[in-house]
């Protein structure tokens, strides 16, 4: 018996059943689904390319090095690498699935969307850990967290990203078919089971879990140390968080329904959401760079002069600092005593004015 599988050119990571191929069946996709998914493609590939490489270039050239400089320049990588070979999924669903780039193409470009899917979640739990730790050990923070330490973090999540990306990559072949040649992943029922419960478990349920608790213990903090207001710091990562929980979980759900069909029905209509459902999840590699701008506080007066401006301001260390304020109130608190002083010395002054010098030691003394 023939293994069914996805002859389109998504990968592993999305895979979609748009299409099943038998020896001498094809159930091609309704005829409304390729012009909305080739428009939705496009749009990603343009907004992600451009949007990415601007946060690219401000977190690289422009900003200084920081800790979060360097996880968000991580994060845009992973996008960018991501929407540059979106356009090979544009020319092979506007070839009606067709792939003409060949095997290794086929494996790489596997690779390339998995990869993303991976090390951006896991790039998210980083982030999450860090503000976290930022928040409860403050001494140690401060003494251990620098970039290089943040470098081999990010290291060791791109070799954790690959890693997982593996089985996928194996089981990614070409199937030639009547007119045309489709990049698909041969794979029995259980295989693919397996692979889509690895997928879920390791590329979102653990990472969540972790992100969820890490939050908790920031606001549990920020309660204890009555700074609830001094969550709004976070709003930048906890935005991309939710953007990519909302991109992300209808498309693992839709997999294990599809994987659990039962009835030829459901299976049909599950298929016919899967295309929409793919592109649900493309477009979270190019929502980052806009909710960066549009998540920064004077971004509605400077975007109108420099986005390149915004971006730096949002990705600032200072601006996704929970309890950033305490530098600003000590630098109050300093004024304040610098007043004092200022006060102290003009009381002096009135004194040698208007008091004789022995008045002015019984008075100072």
């Amino acid at each position: 018996m023939e293994p069914t599988f996805a002859p389109c050119n998504v990968t592993a990571s999305t895979l979609m059943q748009s299409i099943n191929i038998t020896k001498g069946s094809q159930k091609p996709d309704p005829t409304y689904i390729k012009p909305i998914n080739l428009i939705l493609y496009t749009a990603v590939f343009l907004l992600g390319t451009v949007g990415n490489s601007l946060v690219i270039y401000v977190t690289g050239y422009k900003m200084k090095t920081t800790v979060n400089s360097i996880w968000f320049l991580n994060l845009a990588v992973a996008d960018l690498l991501f929407t540059s070979f979106l356009v090979l999924n544009i020319v092979s669903l506007f070839n009606n699935h067709d792939w003409p780039f060949g095997f290794y193409m086929c494996k790489f470009h596997t690779l390339v969307s998995v990869l993303n899917m991976f090390t951006s979640i896991f790039l998210l739990t980083g982030i999450s850990l860090d503000r976290c730790l930022s928040t409860w050990v403050v001494i140690w923070v401060h003494n251990k967290r620098t970039p290089n330490k943040a470098r081999i973090a990010c290291f060791l999540i791109w070799t954790a990203g690959i890693m997982c990306s593996i089985p996928f990559v194996k089981y990614r072949q070409l199937f030639p078919y009547t007119h045309a040649t489709y990049c698909g992943t041969n794979a029995t029922a259980e295989v693919k089971r397996n692979l889509a419960t690895f997928r879920f478990v390791a590329g979102f349920f653990i990472p969540f879990i972790i992100i969820i608790c890490s939050y908790i213990a920031i606001g549990v903090k920020a309660r204890r140390l009555k700074r609830q207001n001094r969550l709004k710091p976070l709003r930048v990562i906890l935005t991309v968080i939710l953007a990519f929980f909302l991109c992300w979980f209808p498309f693992h759900i839709h997999q294990f329904c599809i994987l659990r069909g039962n009835s030829s029905m459901a299976t049909s209509v599950l298929i016919t959401m899967g295309p929409f459902l793919v592109s649900l999840a493309y477009l979270n590699s190019c929502l980052n760079p806009i909710l960066y701008v549009f998540m920064c506080k004077e971004c509605k007066t400077t975007l109108k002069t420099s986005v390149l401006l915004v971006l730096e301001k949002a990705l600032t260390e200072e601006h996704l600092a929970l309890f950033s304020s305490r530098r600003s109130t000590t630098s109050s608190y300093s004024e304040i005593l610098m007043k004092r002083n200022d006060t102290g010395t003009v009381l002096v002054s009135q004194l040698d004015r208007t008091t004789s010098s022995e008045d002015k030691s019984n008075v100072l003394s």
